[in-house]
């Protein structure tokens, strides 16, 4: 990948190390340690949150937000406690995700092909409100179409609301370590 100086951001490491777990971000010296640990760099093939930190301190910014591995964290944090810098990786990353949503860069049906947003067919839906009394975030309602709706900013994608629809009219797409983990165990039996 050729980097062009104009597209960089010199005070992007400045600004996201004023977010919340990311002050210590422009310590990381690339030891490797997080991707050592990192469970989905297992699985993923890409994603890096060494490579992710050290795009962050050259200012890609754009690549960053635009990008899918920031995405396909699972935000464990196996990667806090072996930091040697005190880095928070996986802190890192979700001020990331939460820059792009601030910019505009993901949009609800991106949010749901990556995973992270439950999805109602409202040809299925019957309106029974199963996925309002479980959503444990308040994520779900029942729209002014008489038909379930899911509000993405309170949904974690935690497949509740798609386990418990008795019309089967909620899904949710494999996050990208979902979809590692399947072709790992295909690769595996296979």
């Amino acid at each position: 990948m050729t980097i062009q100086s104009a597209k960089l951001n010199n005070l992007f490491v400045v600004k996201l190390s004023g977010l919340k777990g990311c002050s210590s971000l422009a310590q990381c010296y690339t030891c490797g340690s997080c991707s050592s640990v990192c469970p989905v760099e297992k699985v993923v093939p890409g994603f890096d949150p060494r490579k992710i930190l050290h795009m962050v301190t050259l200012g890609l910014e754009r690549q960053l937000l635009t990008s899918d591995m920031i995405w396909a964290c699972s935000q464990c944090q196996s990667c806090v406690d072996v930091c040697p810098q005190g880095v928070r990786c996986s802190d890192v990353i979700k001020a990331l995700r939460g820059e792009a949503l601030r910019q505009g860069l993901v949009d609800q049906d991106r949010m749901v092909n990556l995973g992270f947003l439950a999805k109602v067919d409202p040809e299925k839906c019957v309106a029974c409100l199963t996925c309002v009394r479980l959503c444990p975030f308040g994520a779900t309602c029942i729209a002014e179409t008489e038909r379930a709706y899911i509000e993405p900013q309170l949904c974690r994608a935690c497949g509740i609301c798609v386990a418990e629809c008795p019309a089967g009219a909620i899904t949710l797409v494999p996050s990208l370590e979902q979809r590692g983990l399947s072709e790992l165990c295909e690769w595996v039996t296979g």
